[in-house]
């Protein structure tokens, strides 16, 4: 097998494409061939040691996969040879093979292609988790995302239309306004890159013009740092904020403004959600199948890259030029 593998604490250039054996599942394990891998924001922090996950070196990054059962471990009965599968595996993604806990796997609905799968579960699962769990989001009303040409953020785009909602879209630029409306986005605004005092009051009127004044009920936050508190700032009575991911750094919010409003400030870590309550998850999956069946969300992709060049996928990623999903596609075993 090959692996993109991170040997020391670094950035993506730091990365090494390794041949090493082929894994043997263990008890309660599958082996699968990765057909395609999908690349998400944490991926970035892992080699860094910045994550919450922080897995013994050396390992390969990528936290989610799809591709076909090669062989099963003991005592292994859910799955099969040849089933098409994906799974969120917190890293160990971008290689051509990979173990995973027979728990983590989810069947691959037919029709589904490999590359279209790996940029289905993180993206999907965390917008609805934030919007259905987290914010309890009722038609009619309006949602706010921040940094919304992202791949959460595109797919809250396309969950918060499915849900009923009036999505308003903020993004850093004209081109990704127009990629957001693309998705469905009901209204854009660009915001400033460099977020001064006179720049957020800016932000916060804009919001509150879009709405008419009346404020956004949920705001979707994946951006954090300075653009935070002007979102807040324009929020309706009872709304929820929603704390998905900071790139821009861990905001600094001044905690009368959730009282004057009657705004709940909600986190926002689906992975751990995902480990605390399988079944809710299992719903949530079931629920986002229906809607990639019935034509509702369809995830971007904007750039397929294969196995040895993971670390441009990541430096668009955390330069934070990405528009949709981008996927490794690992190609076929030698």
């Amino acid at each position: 097998m090959k692996a993109m593998l991170s040997t020391e604490p670094g950035g993506p250039e730091t990365l090494e494409l390794t041949d090493l054996p082929d894994p043997e599942p263990g008890k309660g394990q599958v082996l699968v061939r990765v057909h395609a891998a999908g690349v998400n924001y944490p991926d970035t922090l892992i080699i860094r040691d910045l994550y919450q996950m922080k897995p013994r070196r050396p390992f390969a990054p990528g936290g989610e996969i799809a591709g076909e059962v090669l062989s099963c471990g003991e005592g292994v009965t859910s799955v099969k040879p040849g089933d098409r599968v994906l799974a969120l595996t917190g890293y160990g993604g971008f290689a051509t093979h990979a173990v995973v806990p027979a728990t983590a796997l989810v069947p691959l609905p037919d029709g589904m292609p490999y590359d279209v799968a790996a940029a289905f579960i993180f993206t999907y699962g965390t917008s609805y988790h934030a919007l259905h769990d987290r914010a309890a989001i009722k038609p009619g009303e309006t949602l706010l995302i921040l940094g919304a040409a992202g791949g959460v953020g595109s797919a809250a785009i396309e969950l918060g239309k499915a849900a009923g909602a009036r999505v308003i879209a903020a993004v850093s630029s004209q081109e990704k306004a127009e990629f957001c409306k693309s998705l469905g986005a009901d209204d854009t605004l660009v915001y400033a890159k460099d977020m001064d005092r006179d720049a957020q009051k800016a932000l916060s009127n804009e919001i509150k013009s879009l709405t008419g004044h009346k404020g956004v009920d949920v705001v979707y936050d994946a951006v954090g740092g300075d653009y935070a508190e002007p979102a807040l700032r324009a929020m309706a009575w009872q709304g929820r904020y929603l704390v998905v991911g900071f790139p821009a750094g861990i905001p600094s919010l001044p905690l009368n403004l959730p009282l004057l409003k009657g705004v709940q400030i909600v986190g926002v870590f689906w992975g751990d959600a995902v480990r605390r309550d399988p079944q809710t998850h299992a719903a949530n999956m079931k629920a986002l199948f229906t809607l990639y069946a019935e034509g509702a969300i369809a995830p971007p992709i904007s750039a397929r890259y294969p196995l040895p060049d993971v670390a441009q996928a990541l430096n668009l990623m955390q330069d934070r030029k990405v528009m949709g999903k981008v996927v490794i596609l690992t190609g076929e075993p030698e």
